[in-house]
């Protein structure tokens, strides 16, 4: 059982929205603090705090505030966004880390940091990505994350701190949409079948890329924070598998709901980035250490986003 108080960071995003409230769920309402740049659906039921993750001494603030324990950090620029603005996105990205990680030394915090697949870059094996590989990403976003992972080990290695960290696949969800991705297109085109609008992806039909049900990722981060530490034997980050597919078979998935439904394919820049990605992942540590083991495969997670759709438009 936890004990102290929780505090997400960057609870207004894909991921922070369905953690928060889950945590939230679990813990009491009042023991998981939201907090983000500007209050969202999160403040609507707990406690939220205003916090740029940048301001170190605000982070300091609500930790005593708050007598926090645990910390999940989610807040970053995306792979999309960040390669469009790359200084920006180092300056979040790694900035806000360093002061998470200050702050857990300082105040002997449990850390959770997400990590991603395009930590890999083009020269890891594309199938069944391992564990221990390759690590030379093209993206600023993809640096971020590994030095990311690096800084994390350090941390655990010279002071101790507890930080637990996955690399996450793409995330589907119906709760909100993504924030410049690469892998936004697998939510966007949930959204226009059940609109009954036709689809323009901006990936080639045949871009294999790992995916995950929200639902099964935040499981996986809850599992992997709950674990005793003898456990945890990585403090870098975990590989973290799901399903892995083509725009191609997901517009055929959503086609056995939707007929009609019509798709382009007119790939960009994103197109570049997915192509350095992995197309599968090995997750046998995860496994193997805290149990991991994935719910959703494509067709039962296209009937769930379609089935949360058609309720949240009414259709």
């Amino acid at each position: 059982m936890t004990t102290g108080n929780i505090l997400v960071i960057g609870a207004n995003g894909q991921i922070g929205t369905v953690l928060t409230e889950t945590l939230r769920n679990a813990h009491g309402n009042d023991r998981v603090i939201a907090s983000d740049l500007a209050p969202a659906a999160t403040a609507a039921h707990g406690p939220f705090e205003t916090l740029d993750i940048l301001n170190a001494v605000r982070l300091g603030e609500i930790i005593r505030q708050y007598d926090i324990r645990q910390v999940y950090h989610l807040a970053a620029i995306l792979s999309a966004t960040g390669e469009q603005h790359p200084q920006w996105a180092w300056d979040v990205n790694m900035g806000g880390l360093f002061n998470v990680l200050e702050a857990a030394r300082e105040y002997r915090l449990k850390v959770f940091f997400p990590s991603s697949i395009a930590s890999f870059g083009p020269f890891a094996e594309r199938q069944n990505t391992p564990q221990h590989g390759p690590l030379e990403p093209t993206t600023v976003y993809g640096i971020s994350k590994v030095a990311g992972e690096l800084w994390s080990q350090y941390y655990f290695l010279r002071y101790g701190v507890d930080v637990r960290s996955l690399r996450y696949p793409g995330i589907i969800s119906y709760q909100s949409m993504p924030g410049g991705g690469t892998t936004d297109y697998a939510v966007e085109i949930f959204h226009k079948a059940v609109l009954e609008e036709p689809f323009t992806c901006f990936l080639r039909d045949d871009t294999r890329l790992p995916m995950m049900y929200m639902d099964d990722a935040v499981r996986a981060t809850l599992l992997l924070m709950e674990a005793p530490a003898e456990q945890v034997k990585l403090h870098t980050s975990y590989n973290l598998s799901g399903m892995s597919f083509t725009p191609a078979e997901l517009s055929a998935a959503i086609r056995a709901h939707y007929p009609g439904f019509e798709v382009q394919y007119q790939p960009d820049f994103r197109q570049g980035i997915a192509d350095s990605w992995p197309e599968s992942i090995d997750d046998t540590d995860a496994r193997h250490d805290w149990g991991w083991a994935p719910s959703f495969d494509l067709q039962a997670m296209t009937l769930e986003m379609l089935t949360r759709l058609r309720e949240k438009y009414g259709r």
